[in-house]
């Protein structure tokens, strides 16, 4: 009855947008909401799904039969309980490949999309390590694509880390210089995890395709955001991960292409499940949540994204208008709307964080927003440091609301103004004072 009573407690009043919230309603006025949990905490506005997103009503729907009436092992073969399951998983799949134009004997799940990356990078490199020793990738992917490269290279390997142009976006023909004779595979992320720039991912698989070279790509921020198509475009390895979708934690997949076929070396040993390269009890709740948050994102892509992209003008026009020296990280064009990263000159990005203590944002990516060290991300396209230091993502998604945009907005424009107030940097720069020209001396 708990658990009832706790899934009651998510339930909003109607919105005018045909799906209801999965998270509490926001406070009269777009402020933070109640936590739903009974305390009658008040909870920040979540502003932050680049991190991971709420689990959608029908993802959840479609995964509670098997959290307790159809428990069975996917991988039984001997009885009514395990066929329940593995028929459930081998629909899961086929949602999966569905969203991607892919087939489902080319799905495997795994627990998320970094442990898809690693399966990726090192499990086909391993494998052609005979003949091929080369790998291309960009300075900008996500930290589980770059440590897995960097282990690649303590076992002999050679890798090229492209840079990008202050837009974020590769250089085609730097990519094209970079081709070896060995290269065996280019893993260039599809939408960025911090600021959105979306990278021409048809093209870049043309030129894979013509090196007769793999390509791997990281759509764990594009899947079910944007049409992707494996064959269209030329991917021939593709990372998923289901909390980025409105899906569950802990579960992911990788796309595998089998004609021409991409081989890989496992990274872990047991049972052969997975085609053999993936042992392990596939989870099947997760996996069911994971095709049903694929089949909704298909139906809802078209939607979402207009609507995404209408509250994402409408944050950073309100904000540009009414604080100067606001810069947008990150091309305008060619970018995934829902990831907004802008950088406020002369003011600290972990006070402005603190301040806005009532909307849950971050400074960049989750798994290494603990250093304090400025974004690699925006060192990459050429930010000062300074400005690196003063950027902030702001994630829109499907549950955000209007209200909750200009809440931000206005909580936002309050406390960059107020900090700008106390910084004397701030101070002379009104008075004309050019800070480049000033030499700063220790004491």
């Amino acid at each position: 009855m708990l658990v009832w009573r706790r899934l009651a407690a998510l339930r909003v009043p109607p919105a005018s947008r045909r799906l209801s919230a999965a998270a509490p309603a926001p406070a009269p006025g777009g402020g933070p909401g109640r936590s739903g949990d009974g305390g009658g905490a008040l909870r920040p506005l979540y502003m932050d799904v680049q991190a991971t997103t709420p689990l959608d009503p029908r993802v959840l729907d479609s995964m509670l039969p098997y959290l307790m009436a159809y428990y069975g092992n996917p991988h039984s073969r001997t009885h009514a309980y395990g066929w329940e399951s593995e028929a459930a998983v081998e629909k899961a799949r086929r949602q999966v490949a569905d969203l991607i134009g892919a087939d489902s004997r080319e799905i495997i799940f795994t627990s998320g999309a970094t442990e898809s990356n690693n399966m990726a990078i090192k499990g086909v490199a391993r494998f052609y390590k005979s003949r091929k020793k080369h790998i291309i990738t960009t300075q900008t992917e996500h930290k589980c694509v770059l440590d897995s490269c960097r282990s690649l290279e303590t076992e002999g390997f050679r890798v090229t880390y492209l840079p990008v142009k202050k837009n974020g976006l590769i250089d085609l023909k730097e990519l094209e210089s970079a081709f070896q004779p060995d290269t065996s595979l280019v893993s260039v992320m599809t939408v960025n995890n911090e600021i959105g720039v979306k990278q021409p991912i048809r093209d870049i698989g043309e030129i894979c395709r013509e090196h007769k070279v793999f390509f791997h790509t990281d759509a764990a921020q594009a899947i079910g955001k944007i049409p992707m198509d494996v064959n269209d475009m030329k991917i021939d390895i593709m990372s998923i991960s289901g909390h980025k979708i409105y899906g569950p934690k802990g579960v992911g997949a990788l796309y595998v292409r089998r004609r021409p076929r991409v081989r890989l070396e496992p990274l872990q040993s047991g049972g052969g499940q997975e085609r053999g390269l993936r042992s392990g009890t596939v989870p099947t709740p997760l996996a069911v949540g994971l095709g049903a948050a694929c089949e909704v994102a298909q139906q809802e892509m078209e939607y979402d994204h207009k609507r995404i992209s209408q509250l994402a003008e409408r944050l950073v026009t309100k904000i540009m208008s009414e604080v100067p020296d606001v810069v947008m990280n990150g091309d305008r064009e060619h970018r995934y709307p829902g990831c907004v990263n802008l950088s406020f000159a002369y003011v600290e990005g972990e006070s402005l964080l603190m301040a806005l203590k009532d909307v849950a944002l971050s400074s960049g990516s989750a798994c290494t927003s603990a250093s304090l060290e400025p974004s690699y991300v925006l060192r990459a396209i050429g930010t000062d440091e300074d400005l690196a230091h003063s950027s902030i993502r702001f994630g829109i998604g499907r549950f955000t609301t209007e209200e909750e945009v200009d809440y931000t907005v206005r909580k936002c424009v309050q406390h960059v103004k107020r900090l700008r107030e106390m910084s004397p940097l701030w101070e002379m720069v009104q008075d004309g004072i050019d800070l480049k020209s000033i030499k700063w001396t220790q004491h």
